[in-house]
Protein backbone atom coordinates (compact mmCIF):
# COMPACT_ATOMS: atom_id res chain seq x y z
CA UNK A 1 0.00 0.00 0.00
CA UNK A 2 2.85 1.99 0.76
CA UNK A 3 4.01 1.76 -2.91
CA UNK A 4 0.67 2.96 -4.21
CA UNK A 5 1.39 6.18 -2.41
CA UNK A 6 4.76 6.79 -3.24
CA UNK A 7 3.50 6.23 -7.07
CA UNK A 8 0.15 8.36 -6.78
CA UNK A 9 2.27 11.64 -5.85
CA UNK A 10 4.85 11.24 -9.34
CA UNK A 11 1.95 10.98 -11.63
CA UNK A 12 -1.60 12.21 -12.02
CA UNK A 13 -4.22 10.79 -9.34
CA UNK A 14 -6.60 8.03 -11.26
CA UNK A 15 -9.42 6.33 -9.43
CA UNK A 16 -7.32 2.81 -10.25
CA UNK A 17 -5.01 4.01 -7.41
CA UNK A 18 -8.12 3.93 -4.90
CA UNK A 19 -8.07 0.80 -3.34
CA UNK A 20 -10.72 -1.23 -1.42
CA UNK A 21 -8.80 -2.24 2.14
CA UNK A 22 -9.64 -5.32 4.13
CA UNK A 23 -9.90 -4.41 7.41
CA UNK A 24 -8.11 -6.92 10.29
CA UNK A 25 -11.60 -8.45 11.85
CA UNK A 26 -11.21 -10.54 14.86
CA UNK A 27 -14.16 -12.89 15.34
CA UNK A 28 -15.37 -13.37 18.93
CA UNK A 29 -18.79 -14.93 19.54
CA UNK A 30 -19.57 -11.92 21.96
CA UNK A 31 -19.18 -9.81 18.69
CA UNK A 32 -16.37 -8.79 16.36
CA UNK A 33 -13.35 -6.03 16.37
CA UNK A 34 -11.50 -4.22 13.66
CA UNK A 35 -8.54 -2.11 14.76
CA UNK A 36 -7.16 0.36 12.53
CA UNK A 37 -3.20 1.61 13.61
CA UNK A 38 -1.39 4.42 12.14
CA UNK A 39 0.58 3.35 9.07
CA UNK A 40 0.10 -0.21 9.80
CA UNK A 41 -3.13 -1.34 7.69
CA UNK A 42 -3.28 2.36 6.15
CA UNK A 43 -0.41 3.78 4.53
CA UNK A 44 -0.25 7.33 6.25
CA UNK A 45 -1.06 8.02 10.02
CA UNK A 46 -4.77 9.28 11.21
CA UNK A 47 -4.75 12.98 12.20
CA UNK A 48 -8.61 13.55 12.31
CA UNK A 49 -11.35 11.31 12.41
CA UNK A 50 -15.01 11.99 11.96
CA UNK A 51 -18.21 10.03 10.53
CA UNK A 52 -21.57 11.01 8.72
CA UNK A 53 -25.12 9.83 10.20
CA UNK A 54 -28.70 10.42 9.96
CA UNK A 55 -28.47 11.30 6.89
CA UNK A 56 -31.86 11.59 4.89
CA UNK A 57 -32.96 9.58 2.24
CA UNK A 58 -32.11 10.31 -1.25
CA UNK A 59 -29.19 12.73 0.10
CA UNK A 60 -25.65 13.38 -1.36
CA UNK A 61 -22.74 14.29 0.36
CA UNK A 62 -19.57 14.89 -0.71
CA UNK A 63 -19.00 16.62 -3.97
CA UNK A 64 -15.37 17.75 -3.28
CA UNK A 65 -11.49 16.87 -3.74
CA UNK A 66 -8.98 16.69 -2.04
CA UNK A 67 -5.17 18.36 -2.71
CA UNK A 68 -2.97 16.57 -0.08
CA UNK A 69 -5.18 14.91 2.42
CA UNK A 70 -5.73 10.83 1.96
CA UNK A 71 -8.92 8.97 3.45
CA UNK A 72 -10.09 5.64 4.60
CA UNK A 73 -13.78 5.80 4.20
CA UNK A 74 -15.70 2.81 6.01
CA UNK A 75 -19.36 2.04 6.63
CA UNK A 76 -19.32 1.72 10.18
CA UNK A 77 -22.74 0.72 10.07
CA UNK A 78 -25.19 0.36 6.64
CA UNK A 79 -24.39 0.69 2.97
CA UNK A 80 -23.57 3.64 0.75
CA UNK A 81 -22.23 3.99 -2.29
CA UNK A 82 -18.93 6.88 -3.17
CA UNK A 83 -18.33 7.91 -6.60
CA UNK A 84 -15.15 8.45 -7.58
CA UNK A 85 -13.94 10.82 -10.59
CA UNK A 86 -10.51 11.98 -11.55
CA UNK A 87 -11.56 13.99 -13.99
CA UNK A 88 -11.61 11.18 -16.66
CA UNK A 89 -13.12 8.29 -15.44
CA UNK A 90 -15.42 7.78 -12.71
CA UNK A 91 -16.13 4.51 -10.58
CA UNK A 92 -18.50 3.26 -7.86
CA UNK A 93 -17.90 1.72 -4.97
CA UNK A 94 -20.65 0.24 -2.51
CA UNK A 95 -19.40 0.18 1.03
CA UNK A 96 -21.62 -2.62 3.10
CA UNK A 97 -19.10 -4.35 5.62
CA UNK A 98 -17.32 -2.47 8.27
CA UNK A 99 -14.13 -4.93 7.77
CA UNK A 100 -13.53 -3.13 4.61
CA UNK A 101 -12.72 0.74 4.15
CA UNK A 102 -12.11 2.43 0.78
CA UNK A 103 -8.52 4.44 0.68
CA UNK A 104 -8.87 7.11 -1.52
CA UNK A 105 -5.97 9.29 -2.88
CA UNK A 106 -5.59 13.04 -3.24
CA UNK A 107 -7.14 14.66 -6.11
CA UNK A 108 -10.33 12.42 -6.70
CA UNK A 109 -13.19 13.79 -6.41
CA UNK A 110 -16.22 11.95 -4.45
CA UNK A 111 -20.00 12.10 -3.99
CA UNK A 112 -21.66 10.16 -1.29
CA UNK A 113 -24.83 8.50 -2.47
CA UNK A 114 -26.95 5.83 -1.80
CA UNK A 115 -27.20 5.86 1.97
CA UNK A 116 -29.42 3.07 3.41
CA UNK A 117 -31.59 3.67 6.76
CA UNK A 118 -28.98 4.04 9.60
CA UNK A 119 -26.07 4.38 8.09
CA UNK A 120 -22.58 5.67 9.56
CA UNK A 121 -19.90 6.54 7.45
CA UNK A 122 -16.43 6.63 9.07
CA UNK A 123 -13.19 8.57 8.01
CA UNK A 124 -10.21 8.55 8.52
CA UNK A 125 -8.19 11.43 7.79
CA UNK A 126 -4.29 12.21 6.82
CA UNK A 127 -4.34 15.71 8.18
CA UNK A 128 -6.27 17.89 10.01
CA UNK A 129 -9.58 20.10 8.85
CA UNK A 130 -7.98 22.81 6.15
CA UNK A 131 -10.53 24.57 3.92
CA UNK A 132 -7.18 25.29 1.99
CA UNK A 133 -7.18 21.26 0.83
CA UNK A 134 -10.80 21.25 -0.42
CA UNK A 135 -11.55 21.37 -4.40
CA UNK A 136 -15.38 22.31 -3.87
CA UNK A 137 -16.31 23.34 -7.20
CA UNK A 138 -15.65 20.67 -9.97
CA UNK A 139 -14.18 23.16 -12.78
CA UNK A 140 -11.26 24.14 -10.38
CA UNK A 141 -11.02 20.40 -9.10
CA UNK A 142 -10.34 20.35 -13.37
CA UNK A 143 -8.24 22.96 -13.66
CA UNK A 144 -6.02 21.78 -10.26
CA UNK A 145 -5.41 18.17 -11.65
CA UNK A 146 -5.10 19.36 -15.25
CA UNK A 147 -2.23 21.81 -13.97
Amino acid sequence: MKEIIKNSKMHRSSVYNCSVVELPKVHNRAGNITVIENSDVIPFDVKRVYYLYDVPGGETRGGHAHKDLQQLIVAASGSFDVILDDGKVKKTITLNRPNFGLYVTPGIWRELINFSSGAVLLVLASMKYSEDDYLRNYDDFLSFING
